[in-house]
């Protein structure tokens, strides 16, 4: 067998330094484009952030501009906002909103070009210089309910009058259906000093509270037959 040179392949030979050096450069530039990959991530996720940022703020100013969109006047909503919606409306004011609310809305809206729903938002309630956040407020005296309980200390003059109304029957109704009640409240006035309902169904406390009111208000002249 003809000798060898030990060196006759040397350049296809790997050297331990020169790998060592090219791997270091490797690794090198896959740390460098792990980093470039984190930044273009991270510049994404702040343009994401501040677009969110700028289009919650636009919704915010919108809805200060507008008012509460979520609150409106609608079948079955009830309080003193209703009584004047349908004092506004023309229409007999019992703080109910029913189908012939309905429709007067919708005749209203109608007339001034307005979007025919027959519910009243924030451009009919605009319309009409109706407040939209006493609705608001009317809801949710309404859903704390009216039946809360404790006696009211009131005036002789009020038990008086509650004798002469009624008997002192908070379920009393007077012949027509119109008075209810142990003061014979017409649905109207209820309405005026608390959520919107039937007198005749509140709790007897409840009843009281809204007399004094009444009384603190107007005097004896709500009972000119009583007084």
């Amino acid at each position: 067998m003809p000798a060898t040179c030990p060196d006759a392949d040397a350049d296809d030979l790997v050297h331990p330094e020169r790998w060592e050096r090219s791997r270091e450069r490797s690794h090198a530039r896959r740390l460098l484009a792990l980093r470039r990959r984190r930044r273009k991530r991270g510049s994404r996720s702040l343009a994401a952030i501040l677009a969110a940022a700028l289009t919650l703020g636009a919704g915010g100013a919108f809805a200060a501009s507008t008012g509460d969109a979520s609150t409106v006047l609608k079948k079955g909503s009830r309080g003193a906002v209703v009584v004047q919606l349908q004092q506004k409306l023309d229409i007999p004011a019992d703080g109910v909103f029913g189908p012939q609310t309905a429709k007067a809305v919708r005749r209203y809206q109608r007339s001034k070009g307005l979007a025919v729903d027959g519910v009243v938002g924030p451009q009919t309630a605009s319309a009409l210089g109706i407040s939209l956040a006493k609705a608001k407020a009317d809801s949710l005296r309404s859903s704390r309910g009216s039946g809360s309980g404790g006696k009211v200390r009131l005036p002789a003059v009020l038990h008086s009058i509650a004798q002469c109304e009624s008997g002192g029957n908070p379920r009393a109704i007077s012949p027509g259906g119109t008075y209810r009640g142990k003061y014979q409240f017409d649905r109207a006035t209820w309405a005026a000093y608390g959520p919107a309902g039937d007198p005749a169904r509140a709790s007897e406390a409840e009843q009281d509270r809204r007399a004094l009111k009444l009384y603190k208000a107007r005097g004896t002249q709500p009972w000119p037959n009583c007084a």
